[in-house]
């Protein structure tokens, strides 16, 4: 099979792990590497032993896929571009900054008969994967993520920074359009929230509670999904989950067996399989758009009260 040529551009914290993975894929050949800070392009180009771009347009014609790692306000105008190139993208998340600059993406991707995928890596966790298999009818939903002041992503709020994870993960779970959102946050460190708590109410009748913060001693991401049969706990960053099962008047719990992968591994090799065989990805454009939806009314929620 011809490999699928590729590149990143933003090479970053996320986007030099995108290049390493891609530059490992036997499926891949890794074109370049492309970021504004020339400096930062040369080390991850010279460290991978590929070309380095400052000019992202440079990279016209010479690629299949790309993968675009850039601060979230420029996404939408570099995907663009792209996309009218006709190069399969994967977009980190957030997707973009507002649902018109989805939408132009995902009419531009659907035009074109492109592959347009976006980075929400905790569907491709093993751990998550593990559980799918005994979800069904999550009744309540608790999320917690938490973090450390990162110095980094400081263009938005925890919101649309980590919050949108857990955002996307309840919204594959609950079969059922949204009732209602409540939603409160605190700026702490930056002039956007930093704290923040949802609550949404679904039309069946599930309710999910969502706790994000970048100003946490601790490291969190855990979700609790309960469920008339069972009760399932899971933890992102350990890849660990466990079941809880009520047999006549005790508690079971059981360890899920879980095959340990890298994440973001999975997910480019699913991008690059979805490239390679136009299959519709995992997450795409149109399933990024409803978690940027909900976020984005959030977000909306807490400015508007703490008048950020």
């Amino acid at each position: 099979m011809q490999k699928i040529k590729v590149a990143v551009v933003g090479v970053g914290y996320l986007g030099s792990i995108h290049a390493r993975i891609y530059r490992e894929l036997p499926e891949c050949e890794l074109i370049g590497v492309c970021d504004i800070n020339p400096d930062k392009a040369k080390e991850v180009a010279q460290r991978l032993g590929v070309r380095a771009y400052t000019d992202y347009k440079e990279l016209f014609g010479k690629l299949d896929a790309a993968s675009i790692a850039t601060p979230t306000k420029t996404h939408c105008a570099i995907a663009a571009e792209f996309l009218r190139q006709k190069i399969h993208l994967l977009v980190e998340k957030p997707f973009t900054t507002s649902l018109k600059e989805a939408d132009l993406l995902i009419g531009l991707a659907r035009r074109n008969r492109l592959i347009l995928q976006v980075g929400h890596i905790e569907r491709f966790n093993s751990a998550f994967s593990a559980t799918l298999k005994i979800i069904k009818k999550p009744r309540f939903i608790e999320c917690h993520r938490l973090s450390p002041f990162p110095n980094r992503s400081l263009d938005i709020g925890v919101v649309l920074d980590v919050m949108i994870h857990d955002i996307d993960i309840v919204l594959g779970l609950i079969d059922a359009g949204i009732k209602k959102i409540e939603a409160v946050g605190v700026s702490v460190l930056t002039i956007f929230e930093d704290i923040a708590n949802a609550r949404i109410t679904f039309k069946n009748g599930c309710v999910a509670n969502l706790t994000a913060s970048r100003v946490s001693d601790e490291i969190m991401r855990k979700i609790r999904i309960f469920q008339e049969d069972a009760y399932i706990s899971l933890d992102y960053r350990e890849a660990r989950a466990w079941a809880y099962r009520k047999d006549i008047n005790r508690i079971i719990k059981e360890e899920l067996p879980i095959e340990k992968e890298e994440p973001l591994q999975k997910e480019l090799v699913s991008f690059i399989a979805c490239v390679a065989n136009r299959q519709q990805p995992l997450v795409s454009g149109l399933v990024a758009r409803q978690a940027l939806a909900v976020a984005l009314e959030i977000q909306k929620q807490i400015w508007r009260k703490k008048n950020l």
